[in-house]
């Protein structure tokens, strides 16, 4: 599977990112917590340059918690600092500030020292679409100045935004680089929502998500759907798709000549599996992504 999908808008954004750089103190990197790497922009790094930085770790509330602190090593041991957050809720949003407040330690003393008095923190915020900017932004603001939405690309122009004296905030759209070349990458970014579904075969994504969830959370699975003699592993996409068939029986999916609708099953799991109704869960770790 390669996906091609890069709007003007993010054009666009990649060169008015660069454009702001300069007026940047620090930046904040939005992720999805069950997918850290492959929710990332190969773009970022050279982008922001030598700019601090600060992962944000978010929708963790839908992660595997074991997993999301794994992820927090990995990347620390790069360098990195590392926040996880739940937008949407606000769990960890508070402390967003004082994170980057952190990173800018020396900068600001250095103000200090000179008598001066530090000026707002200015972050500039980046991440795909879908990742929960938006959501973000109007936590930290307590009020809806950003729109949102459950379809990638909602973002469509970047503005200055302003909370308290302590922080600005630089919003821009998702940034989605135009080709992928890691198909397993691509599968985990349609299964979390961040790839519009009208460029990709639904079945296909739910057959990638349930080879996943069958040999890492297979209990929970089983019990959701009331599956017996689930397997450990899906060795092929048949063996997939026996799965999601036998998921359709189970919740009604079906069509004439009593025939199992796997369009409406696989819509059924990936919803299930983005609202959290299956649980907490992540689709990679540090170690599976290298090996993909």
């Amino acid at each position: 599977m390669t996906i091609q999908w890069f709007p003007g808008h993010m054009t666009r954004a990649k060169r008015q990112i660069e454009e702001k750089l300069k007026l940047i103190d620090v930046v904040f990197e939005l992720l999805d917590a069950r997918i850290p790497q492959s929710s990332r922009n190969p773009m970022v790094d050279e982008l922001t340059r030598t700019k601090p930085r600060l992962v944000l770790l978010n929708k963790a509330d839908l992660a595997d918690p074991d997993k999301t602190a794994e992820w927090g090593r990995y990347f620390r041991s790069k360098g990195l600092a590392v926040h996880a957050i739940d937008a949407n809720a606000g769990s960890g949003v508070k402390d967003i500030t004082a994170k980057a407040k952190e990173l800018l330690e020396d900068k600001i003393q250095r103000q200090i020292n000179k008598g001066m008095k530090p000026r707002p923190v200015r972050a500039l915020i980046i991440g795909i679409p879908n990742v929960g900017k938006s959501t973000l932004i109007n936590r930290l603001a307590g009020r809806n100045i950003a729109l949102t939405g459950d379809r990638p690309g909602v973002t469509k122009g970047q503005q200055w935004i302003r909370f308290g004296g302590d922080l600005e905030l630089l919003d821009t759209p998702g940034i989605l680089w135009p080709k992928f070349d890691d198909p397993i990458a691509g599968f985990r970014l349609a299964a979390t929502g961040a790839i519009k579904e009208d460029i990709i075969h639904i079945d296909e994504v739910a057959c990638f998500v349930l080879k996943v969830l069958v040999e890492q959370y297979g209990n929970v699975l089983a019990d959701r759907y009331g599956l017996t003699d689930l397997p450990t592993a899906l060795p092929d996409m048949q063996a997939a798709i026996d799965v999601l068939e036998a998921i359709g029986r189970r919740r009604g999916c079906i069509v004439g000549g009593g025939h199992v609708d796997y369009e409406k099953a696989a819509t059924l799991l990936l919803r299930d599996l983005r609202s959290g109704k299956l649980g907490r869960m992540t689709l990679e770790s540090p170690e599976s992504f290298g090996e993909a």
